[in-house]
Formats: C-alpha cells, structure tokens, sequence
C-alpha cells in the first residue's frame, strides 16, 4: 500500500473526532472518503497533512512511519491537497501560480520565458493548452481547480487530497477536472476524493470508505456495494430496523399559499418547482451537500434565484434579499444558530426583538415596554430556561438560543417558516418541544418548511418531504410513502 493508517485516534475537549481508525491508499487508486457531518473526514485529512497532531496510531507512507507537523513537510513528504476553496492567487498568471516559490532563476533573478515554458509542459501533461501569461482569476472555476491540482502534484507527487473539488463547478466542467484526476491515477498516484455528491463517487472512485461519529464504519470496493446500502452505512441505520412513524396519516386538501416555478441558482441547486400549503409541513431531505441549506436560502432570498418565479395568491414576490422575504411573510431560522441566528452579546429580549424591529424599520423603534412584554410571553411560552430576558443569549444552552430564535420569528408572525436544522445539537427535552411547536404553529395556519437530517424528525412532522440528491430535488413523497426506506431509496436514485 502506498499510504497506511492504522488506530488514527484525535480527540478534542468533550468529544473524540477520530476513535482507531483504519484507512488504506493504494496507488493508482482514487478512494472516496465519506460520512456526514462530526463524522471525522475533516480530521483525519487534518491529522495526515499535519494541521493537528494525533493523539495515537500510526501513519505510513510507503511502508515508513511518518509525522508531519505542518503542511508544508506534510508537501515535502508527498501529500498534497487541494480543497474546494482554491488556495491560490487570482491576481497572479497561471505561471506565477503554478512556479510560487520555486521559479527558475538566471543570474539570481526569475527567469520569465524559463518559468512560462515550464508551466506550459506541465499543463500540457493534463491535457490543458491556456495562456499561462493571463490572470489567474479571470478563468473558470474549473480550470483554477486544475491549476490548483497541478501544483498540489508538483509540490507532492505521492497522495493527492481532493476535498470537496467540485462543489462549485457544473457537470461540464467536473468532467474537465475528473479527466485530470484520472490521468494522475492512471500515472500511479494514490487519490483521496471527499464529496458528498454519490453520482461523482461511483463515476471516478474505485473504493469507498465510510466514516461515521469517528470510527471507521466499512471500506468497500465500488463494485461490491450498492447505493442504498452506502447510504445506511452513512445515516447508521438499516432498513429492517425501522418501526412505525406518523406518516400514515392521509394527505389532506389545503389551499395553496406558495408556488416555487423554476426557481433556482448556478452552483447551488438546479431549478425546481413547489406548492407549499397552507398549515403545511414540508421537509427537506437529503445527505449533506446535496442542496437541502442552498434551497432554504434561496427561498428565502439570502442568494437571489437566476430565473423562475414565486407567487401567491396575490401575484408574483420579488424575493430579492432577506429584507423581501421578511416583508413577504417569511421567516428563517439558519443552520448555524451560534454565527447566524444569534447575536451573543445581546440579551434574550434584544434578541427576540431583532427581526420585528427589521420588518417595522429602524426610524420606528419598537418601544421598550413591548419588548419586554414581548420576551417574556415567549420565555414563559417556549420554556426558555434563563433567569431573566436581559440575560446574554450567548451563556444559554444549545436549545434554549434555539427556541429564542423562534420566538424572533413568532413574534413577526409569519405566513412561512423556514427551519433548517431546528434540532441539531439540543438535549432530547428541548427537541420534543420544538416538534410539539411545529404542529402547534401549522394546526393555526402557518406553513413550514423543515430541513433535517434527521429522518425521525421528517417523518414525524411533515406533510411532505422533498428528497433532493446532488443539487436537485429528485422526489416527492406524501401519506404512506413518508419512510425511511422510501426516503433513502429516493437518495440513492431508486424512486423517481
């Protein structure tokens, strides 16, 4: 084997991101690394390029024992990366970028012509004939990430690291970056490939290792394992242990509150069309990356769509900036809540405030008397554990800033509610709260739209769920076909 890790262990305060894990490269070989979020990927590359130094097991190229304590001699050693985010210098020439650091010298200065024609031989090997005198930034995405490859390549030379290479390019151009990874496999480099696309997996990997809460949870060849099987191994659950749910409710007429037609965006998520009901919960789901957070943000304006329209009964919305949607009716509580939901600082009433003061305008400050009615109605309705609504939301658990930022949006009274992973992180009394207010919130009208990577969650509250796979919403499942197996099934192509 050309690259040997053996009971990788890497532990962090509260939490061990890495419990003895295995993993192998041979030459020649693209392996896929894969698993959802906290499930270890990000920190076994860390550990091998020498960003973090392990706590225990051994790590061996070419059969010797090898440390790396930076990227750099994790580069001298062999092993290059490149990540989604090219890391490069776009006001630089092709050239420049390709020879930094180590450019070709006469007479103690860069020798231009030397350096130009070295970068052209080194382009052409991959295929690629461009003016290696341009800037880099003025082309494509797909052609930086090249450039980024080759000189991962040059530096290294042993083991390439793909982190997420083609999470910003389109089907064109992930075809040009994956003739170049074949061509470097079929000249007998050993290629670590991490994406949460499964198309992109099963097109170039030849061997699929799964992690999952840390450990090491199968590596198979690509010929051995079918999709849905590898999609078990990643959520943790198999198909047969799956017991009743409440999606065996019958699916009811509801008036239409809003119709999403081709709505979309380059790079996030192609364009889809959705009716959301009134009183209506429709859930997201699909693995991470596949466009779940990028269809919530689009409907909510944070990235305004490229074509498409959305209307309701009164016509069409220009959902243009959050700004929009909140005049429109909408509210959204973000993924993140510590960096995009929360202003720490701020107490629990200034908090809750924020988004009501946003949709009146600051020249017509809520009066201080409302607001303190205001956040104690919903400390006293959520169940927000604090000692008082000018408490910091930031010395709050994870689920008490989780319901004060539903009470932002409540108290805006909403028409639709955006949630993108409302429970993540909360202890499991403050998640039944939130799934109790869901159906409270739709049983009075509201509509909601629910992004979990929880199927429990989905199953228990929506009317629908939306399975997207690779950028694209691929099916739509209601009554009796809201399950887990019906679910993971439409992830993995088997249900149209």
């Amino acid at each position: 084997m050309l690259l040997t890790i053996r009971n990788l262990t890497k532990s962090f305060p509260g939490m061990r991101a890495l419990d003895a894990v295995d993993f192998d490269l041979a030459a020649g070989e693209v392996h896929a690394l894969l698993g959802e979020n906290g499930a270890g990927k990000s920190t076994l590359i860390k550990c091998l390029t020498g960003a973090y130094r392990r706590d225990a097991g051994r790590i061996a190229l070419e059969g010797a024992e090898i440390t790396p304590h930076s990227t750099v001699e994790a580069q001298d050693l062999g092993i290059g990366t490149v990540y989604q985010e090219v890391n490069l210098l776009p006001n630089l020439t092709v050239a420049q970028n390709l020879m930094f650091g180590r450019e070709p010298r006469r007479f103690g200065l860069i020798d231009g012509r030397a350096m130009r024609a070295e970068a052209r031989a080194m382009l052409a090997d991959y295929g690629i004939e461009i003016d290696v005198d341009r800037d880099l930034g003025s082309y494509s995405v797909a052609i930086r990430q090249i450039i980024a490859i080759a000189r991962a390549v040059a530096l290294s030379g042993k083991v390439l690291i793909l982190d997420e290479p083609t999470a910003s390019l389109d089907a064109r151009e992930v075809g040009m970056v994956f003739e170049v990874v074949r061509r470097l496999r079929d000249r007998g480099l050993g290629i670590i490939f991490v994406s949460h696309f499964l198309d992109q997996v099963f097109d170039l990997c030849d061997r699929i290792t799964v992690l999952r809460n840390g450990r090491r949870i199968v590596t198979e060849r690509i010929a051995d394992l079918d999709r849905v099987k590898l999609i078990e191994h990643m959520l943790g659950r198999a198909l047969e242990d799956e017991v009743e749910h409440r999606a065996t409710r019958v699916p009811r007429a509801r008036p239409d509150l809003l119709h999403f037609e081709g709505v979309g965006r380059r790079g996030m998520v192609e364009p889809f069309d959705l009716t959301v009901g009134k009183g209506e919960v429709v859930g997201l789901a699909g693995l991470l990356g596949s466009g779940r957070t990028e269809t919530a943000e689009l409907m909510f304006g944070l990235h305004p769509a490229q074509g498409g329209q959305v209307r309701d009964a009164d016509g069409p919305l220009a959902l243009t900036s959050p700004r929009a949607a909140i005049a429109a009716g909408f509210g959204f509580a973000p993924e993140d809540r510590k960096t995009d939901g929360i202003v720490a600082e701020l107490s629990i009433r200034e908090n809750i405030a924020l988004a009501l003061q946003a949709r009146r305008g600051w020249a017509r400050p809520i009066p201080r008397t409302e607001q303190n009615r205001m956040a104690d109605d919903y400390i006293r309705q959520l169940d927000i554990r604090t000692s008082g609504r000018e408490k910091p939301i930031g010395e709050l658990s994870g689920g008490n800033q989780q319901k004060a930022v539903l009470a932002r949006w409540l108290a805006m009274n909403p028409r639709f509610l955006i949630l993108d992973e409302p429970t993540r992180g909360i202890d499991v009394g403050a998640h039944a709260e939130i799934l109790r207010l869901i159906r409270r919130l739709t049983a009075e009208g509201m509509s909601v739209l629910v992004v979990s990577s929880e199927l429990d969650e989905l199953i228990a509250v929506s009317d629908r769920v939306i399975v997207l796979r690779d950028r694209r919403h691929v099916a739509e499942l209601q009554g009796t076909r809201i399950s887990p197996e019906t679910i993971m099934r439409a992830i993995a192509g088997e249900v149209a």
